[in-house]
């Protein structure tokens, strides 16, 4: 061991104790090692107990959820009355969408029955999760997309993924008919969220919802496109409601883009539109669902503008410092839409289901007056464009 010379009062720490040199007289202190997190090993791992898995289920995970509930104080300064907001970052899960929490449960029971592919309709995030998913338990995967409607960040996660791509010249509606066809005739098992165990695994984050703030939110205000989330969350907080998880539960709010609102008009949209991709869907698979779910919490669906969304958008990053998708800010968007309804003192959870970094295409549109590009390369110059 090499020989170490310190001056009086200096202290050197070792692998097991800590050395507190007292008039260059070493008096070794043994610490207590500090209590240590169990390790996160996915949403099956941690929530198994509430899911329909078994000793026989092969769990296929790339350790999902643990998702990180976030204050966003700028944001209720906006609201006021000693409101608390929180949004549910859902786009740091591991293909950086909510669809993850789903995926898990649907290709591990996929793989359970058998099953050699998948097959999937999507607007991106869908296709990313089943793509990674089951390449992760050596199943194939095909996916069907809108041509033209899918960001680019998504397309490129389920291409490297492994995933047989499928652009059809039709929208997103007509991509889940046609799934659904193939699945009834040929050996693909459907991944989308009429998959009940989608559902399943998406409820998990009512349970880290509850398990974080200590109860269920006043107020769930959550984007809207084919319905299966709202209902997931529902199912999460009705089953912590049952255990005695949770004492109450939450009003559900849900919101879509105003050019592709059919739970709000009540109505099939045939031509749905906005820049909002992920939320584009003009016939939800769970629409008698969100139906219910919006009944039974005595909630609440309402249509924003894409302007409105691409404001929180902005907000969301520039004042929070989270990057979300434009999709996810149809939930702040909602809220701010509707802030004079919140009840004073309340708390509320805005989901966020997508990670900015999906759709770098619209980031990029938003700010360019603060893009400065072919600058000289001295430093008067960049002290000028900095505004010294």
């Amino acid at each position: 061991m090499a020989k170490i010379i310190v001056l009086c009062g200096c202290t050197l720490s070792s692998a097991s104790n800590l050395f507190i040199f007292l008039d260059c007289v070493p008096v070794p202190v043994t610490l207590s090692a500090p209590p240590i997190r169990p390790a996160w090993h996915g949403l099956i791992h941690a929530y198994g107990d509430f899911l329909p898995v078994s000793d026989r289920t092969p769990v296929v995970t790339l350790y999902e959820g643990n998702t990180p509930l976030i204050p966003v104080p700028q944001i209720a300064a906006r609201i006021g009355r000693n409101v608390s907001v929180y949004v549910k970052y859902d786009g740091l899960n591991p293909t950086g969408s909510f669809k993850d929490r789903g995926m898990t449960m649907a290709i591990s029971k996929a793989k359970e029955a058998g099953a050699e592919a998948v097959i999937c309709a999507s607007t991106g995030n869908t296709s990313a999760a089943a793509a990674a998913y089951a390449r992760r338990a050596g199943l194939r995967a095909y996916v069907l997309v809108p041509e033209g409607y899918v960001a680019q960040g998504k397309l490129a996660q389920a291409l490297l993924y492994g995933a047989e791509v499928i652009a059809i010249e039709g929208n997103f509606d007509k991509a889940l008919e046609i799934v659904r066809l193939m699945a009834e005739t040929y050996p693909v098992t459907l991944v989308n969220s009429v998959n009940p165990y989608r559902l399943e695994g998406q409820k998990t984050a009512a349970f880290e919802v509850v398990d974080s703030l200590g109860n269920a939110p006043d107020w769930l205000c959550i984007p809207m496109g084919n319905a299966g989330n709202i209902t997931a969350y529902w199912m999460g907080f009705c089953q912590y409601r049952e255990q005695n998880r949770c004492d109450r539960l939450p009003r559900m709010m849900g919101f879509q883009a105003a050019g592709s609102a059919p739970l709000v008009k009540g109505e099939i949209v045939t031509h749905p539109e906005t820049i909002a991709t992920a939320i584009r869907i003009g016939n939800p698979a769970n629409w008698q669902r969100a139906i219910a779910v919006k009944e039974a919490s005595q909630g609440a669906f309402n249509a924003v503008t894409d302007e409105e969304i691409l404001k929180a958008y902005c907000l969301l990053a520039s004042e929070e410092g989270i990057f979300c998708e434009p999709a996810s800010a149809a939930s702040v968007a909602g809220l701010l839409k509707l802030a004079d309804q919140v009840p004073s003192g309340a708390t509320v959870v805005c989901v966020l289901t997508g990670n900015g970094l999906k759709d770098p295409e619209t980031a990029l549109k938003q700010e360019s007056d603060r893009f400065h590009r072919h600058i000289e390369p001295t430093e008067q110059t960049v002290a000028k464009v900095m505004g010294f």
